[in-house]
């Protein structure tokens, strides 16, 4: 948008019409007389068209450009993303994986990738952090960021927009022929390191693009492989346990008192902890456009994205009572003792936590386990506008999308009886195991083999997409905007596993459990501790173990419709010396419901819903001088519930006498109303007359409808489950139960209102006002502060509570910053991101725990570029510089539940184009 000013401008920016990010600056003193042409490129030249984008946008807007063609300097989109005011990110071997949006996590943020609402699933190697991503957060990890040459996240919402974004909406584009002058080829190639693995990392991203006049192809692709790991310690939670058989009796009498008592907490699990993957990702586009005249554009783009893992876990855990060190085990191989623990030493703190435990003959396990996850991305998309005549401008999109994730995975345990020590006491949050005694975790003598684990998952998720715009000049001044879409939703859980395979036939001796010394090996890879691990596909092989389970023929299925429409009114009002941007709409939404799913380990059952809603939303901008905006916005928005809380599966106990539960349900909720948002900010920007500018905004939510797990009475007839699942059984009293008989239910409610509120800061800009050298610095900072809380009913003592708990993700403080030199052909920068601890999981009923989450982190990252000739740039990149420590904790006591490091990581590369 240009803004016209009676006063004359001294320099005015006038933009390229492409996607590059190289772009000409004129200094002019009249609309005609150019005095100066400026070419502006790389880093900096990014930041510019970033900055007027967002200054342009009627809206509350970020965006992130390639600094060159095929050149996102980050190793995927998620950390790209997290530069931008507001975005933190979650972290998968060291990469980013998930983000969170002013503090609302991942599933409040809709992603559309080239117009269309996406959804990608990838999964973590721990438990701790989730596994499968079963819920409507996209995974970034799948994408190499040299795919994308530009992503806007819109923070404040409008009509013309689909719902589903309460935390904001981030928009990914793929280049496009028409976004380049004729022919166009870049070929980069980069090598890397990293501090804890032994590859060289390669990666490797290609594009060609040409026009011939009318039509323009486009192809890019991008190549990358990667050793990853992370090593550390973990639990399994802590515990109160009593002895629980062990001989306690070389402790003094009061610690054998506040043992038996069962107050004092034990550290499950206690174990040094592996994680290796070999990633490979790869990813493909291509954009076909065709303009045979001035009003008519037509466009294909399509997309193939593929993120392969194979995944070695090692482990050295305990594996006594409820995994702790404590208790009698009977050893899994034929003529042997069993063996009950020998607590000799201990010491506790105030919270009756165990820092430190001295162990004889306690049981001690090796886990193995061989992993291999893919998930496979494509798109389709085609899109055209058509400009009616002057005043009427046509535009549609039809789209399909589907994501497929598959894992299988395989666990091989070695069992041995173990004298050691658990201690905490020098750090907290990183445990020492130390072996005792002559005890040697790395002597094959040790172990016997004790059970096989197997697990598939299947999840798959796809989009249909169609949608049709009218945008109309009312006047000079004023735009009506009217719409409407479809969209079709289906996801897809399949789950399988076997559990104890072989452990019987070699407890009885059936099957020996001797291991053959050419199916183990020692595994010195952590930095702590070398233990004896198992060849797990050889051991499978030995013994003809099939790790290909059959998935079941009824899966967890949910299949969403949804039809919108929408009109959105747009007006400018030219003031003296400033103009005024307003926009009103209104959009209307009917979603229908089907999900299916499993109940009772027998019965399949589907559950039928619908519920539609009207979103009002109201957008200002006040160009009040050529280098001020203040903003203000107000509307409703919805973000539909996950799709695990979505499933009818469940467990329905019909028989009052089983159990401790009585008559029970515990399942997901296909009847869950969306979270409803009323969104409102208000801010006021400043922008550098060049690169730059400086932003306040204060942003508000009131948020109805939240979810979480509740445990009520409920009458069965209500639960939406089949009478058939009842049909002949009698409640505690010998009635014949009615659709009126009260059950316990346990499942996703929507609960109470909750307000989140915070303030957003940001800065940057280029320090030109310096003396020389100095000129060429520049800086960007921006800072995030929020709060807001979410109701939970959690059991306490058998009756239920009600407590507040901070949002899941939100990190209270978090801040963004980058110093960068640049000059004509080098430049470097190092950039921080933090962010304050953060919650992810509240506990309904659990001895371990009332709560996890995450430590806060701060990542140092560093960038440089030098420019050999006008085609040639080499580049080196550093990634987490100083190895930071990722910590979850366990309990609001904080506990320690797992702590890894993931390695330093260097890239050296060049970029060649043409």
């Amino acid at each position: 948008m240009n803004i016209c000013f009676k006063k004359s401008l001294l320099a005015t920016a006038v933009l390229t019409a492409t996607c590059s990010t190289s772009f000409s600056i004129y200094a002019q003193d009249s609309e005609d007389e150019v005095i100066e042409q400026i070419v502006v490129s790389g880093f900096r030249g990014s930041l510019i068209k970033a900055k007027d984008l967002k200054k342009e946008s009627l809206g509350s807007q970020d965006s992130i450009l390639a600094e060159d063609i095929a050149d996102f300097p980050s190793l995927n989109l998620a950390e790209s993303i997290q530069r931008i005011p507001g975005v933190t990110i979650t972290r998968e071997a060291g990469e980013g994986r998930q983000i969170s949006l002013r503090g609302l996590n991942a599933d409040f943020t809709q992603v559309q990738l080239n117009g269309m609402e996406a959804l990608g699933t990838s999964s973590s190697a721990m438990d701790s952090r989730g596994t499968t991503n079963l819920s409507r957060s996209f995974d970034f990890n799948i994408f190499a960021s040299e795919l994308f040459n530009q992503i806007d996240v819109k923070k404040s919402y409008s009509a013309e927009m689909d719902e589903g974004g309460i935390g904001g909406t981030v928009k990914l584009y793929t280049a496009k022929p028409f976004d380049y002058d004729g022919f166009k080829a870049v070929v980069s190639a980069q090598a890397g390191d990293n501090s804890l693995t032994e590859d060289t990392s390669p990666r490797v991203a290609a594009l060609v693009s040409n026009r011939w006049d009318d039509f323009g192809a486009l192809f890019s692709l991008a190549y990358s492989k990667r050793d990853t790991a992370e090593q550390g310690y973990n639990t399994y939670r802590w515990r109160p346990r009593d002895a629980q058989g062990s001989d306690i009796s070389a402790l003094s009498q009061t610690d054998q008192e506040a043992v038996n008592s069962g107050d004092l907490r034990f550290s499950r699990g206690s174990r040094y902890s592996q994680f290796n993957s070999e990633q490979t990702r790869i990813g493909a586009t291509l954009a076909l456009q065709y303009q045979p005249n001035n009003n008519v554009l037509v466009g294909v783009d399509a997309l193939y994205g593929k993120l392969d893992s194979e995944r070695g876990e090692f482990h050295l855990q305990s594996r006594g009572s409820s995994s702790t060190a404590l208790g009698c085990t009977g050893a899994d191989y034929e003529g042997a003792r069993n063996f009950c623990s020998r607590l000799t030493d201990i010491q506790y703190n105030a919270n009756n936590e165990v820092i430190y435990s001295a162990w004889e003959d306690t049981a001690l396990h090796s886990e193995s386990r061989d992993q291999g996850a893919t998930t496979d991305i494509t798109q389709v998309v085609l899109n055209g506008e058509w400009s009616v005549n002057n005043a009427l401008v046509l535009s549609g999109l039809l789209g399909h999308m589907k994501s497929e994730y598959e894992s299988n995975s395989a666990k091989v345990y070695l069992e041995s009886f173990a004298d050691m020590t658990i201690d905490y006491r020098d750090d907290r949050f990183y445990g020492t195991n130390s072996y005792i005694n002559g005890f040697d975790p790395t002597n094959i003598d040790e172990y016997r083999y004790h059970e096989i684990d197997l697990q598939e998952d299947k999840v798959d998720n796809s989009f249909n997409i169609a949608k049709l715009d009218a945008d109309y000049l009312l006047t000079d001044h004023s735009t009506l905007k009217v719409g409407g879409s479809f969209k079709r939703f289906e996801h897809s859980n399949n789950k399988e596993q076997v559990g104890n395979a072989l452990r019987s036939e070699w407890q009885s001796g059936e099957v020996s459990d001797v291991i053959d010394p050419s199916l183990v090996y020692v595994n010195d890879i952590h930095e702590k501790q070398a233990w004896l691990s198992a060849d797990v596909n050889g051991v499978l092989d030995a013994f003809s173990v099939n790790r290909d389970l059959s998935y079941s023929d009824a899966p967890d299925e949910v299949v969403e419709e949804t039809t919108a429409v929408y009109a959105t009114y747009e007006h400018d009002f030219l003031l003296p010396d400033s103009e005024v941007r307003a926009s009103v709409g209104l959009r209307y939404f009917d979603t229908d419901i089907e999900s299916s799913g499993i109940v009772n380990g027998s019965e399949y059952v589907t559950v039928e819903r619908q519920y539609d809603g009207v979103l009002p939303t109201f957008n200002l901008a006040w160009y009040a001088t050529e280098n001020l905006v203040v903003r203000a916005s107000a509307g409703k928005n919805v973000t539909r519930p996950t799709l695990g809380s979505l499933s009818v599966s469940g467990t329905v106990n019909a028989d009052p006498l089983f159990g401790s539960s009585g008559l029970s349900i515990n399942s997901g909720n296909p009847g869950l109303e969306p979270f409803e948002t009323i969104n409102m900010e208000a801010g006021v920007e400043y922008y550098f007359d060049e690169v730059g500018y400086a932003s306040v905004t204060y942003f508000q939510k009131e948020i109805d409808n939240f979810i979480a797990t509740n445990v009520a009475p409920v009458a069965y007839g209500d639960t939406g489950y089949p009478l058939s699942l009842i049909d002949g059984m009698v409640d505690e009293n010998g009635d014949v139960q009615t659709p009126d008989t009260i059950y316990t239910l346990s499942q996703p409610q929507n609960l109470a209102q909750s307000d989140f509120s915070g303030w957003e800061a940001a800065f940057q800009r280029d320090f030109d006002f310096l003396p020389a050298p100095f000129n060429n610095l520049g800086a960007i900072v921006n800072y995030t502060y929020s709060e807001g809380e979410s109701l939970h009913n959690i059991l306490v003592d058998g009756e239920s509570v009600e407590v507040y708990r901070p949002f899941y993700g939100l990190s209270e403080n978090t801040y963004n910053a980058t110093m960068y030199y640049e000059k004509d052909n080098w430049g470097m920068r190092v950039s921080v991101a933090y962010r304050d601890d953060y919650l992810t999981q509240v506990e309904t009923s659990s001895s371990d725990q009332d709560e996890a989450g995450f430590h806060g982190t701060t990542y140092w990252d560093f960038s440089a570029f030098y420019d050999v000739s006008d085609k040639l740039k080499l580049s080196l990149e550093g990634i987490n510089l100083t190895d930071e420590r990722e910590e979850q904790y366990s309990d609001s006591d904080d506990r320690l539940y797992n702590t890894t490091l993931s390695g330093r990581t260097f890239y050296i590369g060049l970029t060649y184009s043409m």
